[in-house]
Order: structure tokens, then C-alpha cells, then sequence
């Protein structure tokens, strides 16, 4: 693994890159990004790990469907997470060539991360990065979704074994849609924070 040319070839592709050893002093750096905005999370043990929820709502309104306020659902926050002018996702994959990748269920995460704010933060640990993009789309569906599957107490092949996809029909298939971008979509500030250390699946 080689963070160096992957910060290269990220920034090639027009995403600006921060490197942080420790997954402390990264969530210590988004928050100081971060002041007086509205704010949503997508779906993300990585987020979680980092207590980013928690350390943003000090000085924003942050929206995550993970902390449902009282008197509203999951739905109400997640229609309002997709208004926000921040938003903050972690990745399933992300190859050394450059190119990130995302499976989601509902959509809201991968829907989000391509349009609509005027920034998007993509979060990952070390573990998540591979050599090339067939290995993070491979990663995406083999490593990440089956526990992902599990935690959410899926009845899918893969939530059983926890060790691959088997590209299963079954109604609680997380897997539903996948997005791979190449590039840093226009007309939204994109910023990768890497983690020397391994977090989320």
C-alpha cells in the first residue's frame, strides 16, 4: 500500500486528500472544518468509531438516521440529511488507482455522496484500500457487506457466514446498488480523510 500515489491519483481525479495516523486527530480536523452547519452522516460504522456524531453536534446540526431525535422517524431524517450543506460518508472501497466505491440499500448513502451538498467528506481507514478498482469493488462486496449484513441482522447467505457475497435474491439484500466514482463529480467540494488505522468493515 502505497499512501502516497494514492493520494496522487486522488487528487488527479480532483478529490483533495488529508492523511491522519490516528483516527482521533482526523475527527479532530473534520470538526475543525465544520462550525454552524447542517450536517449529514450516512450510515457508517467508520463515522461511529470516530465519535463524529457526537463531537459535530457541539457546533452543527447533524442529521443521521443512526440518532432518530424523539417525535421524528428514520424517513424525516433522512429527507433532511439530503438538504444539508455538509455531508459525511465513509467508503467500501477505495483503490490506490484513484477510484472509490460505495454499495448501498437504500440509496441514500451513494445518492448523497454524488449530488446536492456543498461538500462531501469520503472517510476511510487503511483497510479499506486496494490495489486497483476491480479489488475495491470486489472488497466492497466480499469484506464489507457480509458483516454489515450481519450487524444489521440480515436473513442473507452472507450474513450467516459472513465471508463473501453469494449475490443472493433474497428480500434483505443490502447489496442494491453500487457506485463507483472515477472522478470527483462537479459542482460539490470533495475531501478524502484517511486514517492510519483500520476502521469500519
Amino acid at each position: 500500500m502505497d499512501i502516497r500515489k494514492l493520494q496522487e491519483n486522488l487528487e488527479s481525479r480532483g478529490f483533495k486528500v488529508s492523511y491522519f495516523d490516528k483516527k482521533e486527530d482526523g475527527a479532530q480536523y473534520i470538526c475543525n472544518q465544520i462550525t454552524g452547519q447542517k450536517v449529514g452522516l450516512g450510515g457508517s460504522v467508520t463515522l461511529d468509531q470516530m465519535g463524529l456524531y457526537e463531537r459535530l453536534s457541539e457546533n452543527n446540526e447533524v442529521l443521521w438516521h443512526w440518532r432518530i431525535p424523539e417525535g421524528q422517524t428514520g424517513a424525516d431524517v433522512l429527507k433532511a440529511a439530503r438538504s444539508a450543506d455538509v455531508y459525511l460518508s465513509s467508503v467500501n472501497g477505495m483503490a490506490e488507482t484513484g477510484e472509490i466505491v460505495n454499495i448501498d440499500n437504500t440509496g441514500n448513502r451513494v445518492a448523497a455522496t454524488l449530488y446536492g451538498h456543498k461538500k462531501v467528506y469520503l472517510v476511510a481507514g487503511v483497510n479499506k484500500i486496494t490495489p486497483d478498482m476491480e479489488s475495491a469493488i470486489y472488497r466492497s462486496r466480499n469484506i464489507a457487506a457480509p458483516p454489515n449484513a450481519r450487524r444489521l441482522g440480515k436473513k442473507t447467505p452472507c450474513a450467516v457466514t459472513a465471508d463473501k457475497c453469494y449475490d443472493c435474491k433474497c428480500p434483505d439484500r443490502i447489496c442494491r446498488g453500487l457506485v463507483v466514482l472515477w472522478e470527483a463529480p462537479v459542482g460539490c467540494e470533495y475531501e478524502v480523510v484517511l486514517i492510519g488505522e483500520e476502521l469500519g468493515y
